[in-house]
């Protein structure tokens, strides 16, 4: 049986499952995994790579099985490059990869850091259709996937977790979720006419966009905070600074566009924040 829908032969089956590698959405988590390993103020590539390939191979499973539900089951999509078959072993290897992954990563490391790289691949795969369709858990999934990798990138370095990592970790996980009820605002109308509840629909556009906006503005106060109180680099307030600069743009913006800058802001959110981290090294569990 065929893997790919359109066309056939080993390329046609190459593009198809290189198609469900999304690098607008694949690189903030695998970038927060690596951030990770640099907060620990040491980094030992082999352990950093490990987790990182952990990580894309959640990432790329939670595409796999999101366009397979959408497409084959939902009917939602009108378009996907693989078959059922194809989305099954895509699947199957996305998987295998990473439990690979996660069996070196307790064999080097310990059992400890298995148990924080594990939930990202679980939140991957019972993304579509479980924890899609409730307004909680399809804001925040992304998202904690995303802090996760932050404390998972950094326990594999340090065999520890600091007040430092966890810090970090939390406000990703605000900011991003408040980026996550923005993007998922593009789809109101469609979303509220099959039933699904996301925040938008849940709460109306407009309560919507004054949650989201109050949680980035959340996690921008607490990165200001920290600087000031020392717990992060003082440099990483120019971080917040230049994601306020581009949420106060996004705001006038309608919420394709909206998404559009937020989420590539998020990048330099996170840019600034290793520079910061990267030159003024952390010690521990606090900038000294």
């Amino acid at each position: 049986m065929a893997l790919a829908r359109t066309g056939t032969g080993p390329r046609a089956t190459a593009r198809a499952f290189l198609s469900q590698v999304h690098p607008v959405f694949m690189t903030p988590p695998v970038a927060a995994a690596l951030f990770g390993a640099v907060l620990a103020g040491r980094i030992e590539a082999t352990l950093a790579a490990i987790h990182a390939v952990a990580i894309f191979a959640a990432v790329y499973t939670a595409h796999v099985k999101d366009g397979y539900v959408d497409f084959h089951v939902r009917g939602e999509d009108d378009e996907h490059p693989l078959t059922e078959r194809g989305c099954r072993l895509g699947l199957a290897l996305s998987t295998t990869v990473f439990a690979a992954c996660c069996v070196l990563l307790w064999a080097l490391v310990d059992p400890i850091a298995v148990a924080l790289t594990l939930p990202t691949w679980l939140i991957a795969y019972h993304h579509a259709p479980q924890l899609d369709t409730n307004p909680l858990t399809a804001t925040t999934g992304y998202p904690l996937g995303i802090a996760l990798a932050i404390l998972g990138g950094f326990y594999v370095q340090a065999g520890a977790i600091t007040a430092v990592a966890l810090g970090f970790a939390v406000v990703f996980l605000v900011l991003l979720s408040g980026v996550k009820v923005i993007d998922d605002a593009q789809d109101y109308d469609y979303d509220r006419s099959i039933e699904k509840r996301t925040v938008a629909v849940a709460i109306g556009p407009d309560r919507a966009y004054v949650l989201a906006y109050g949680l980035m503005l959340t996690a921008l106060l607490a990165v200001l905070a920290f600087a000031v109180a020392r717990v992060f680099p003082p440099t990483t307030a120019l971080a917040a600074l230049a994601f306020g600069a581009v949420a106060l743009v996004a705001r006038r913006a309608e919420p394709t566009v909206a998404t559009m800058l937020l989420v590539r802001g998020s990048y330099v959110f996170l840019a600034v924040l290793v520079t910061a981290v990267w030159f003024e090294p952390l010690a521990g569990v606090g900038f000294p």
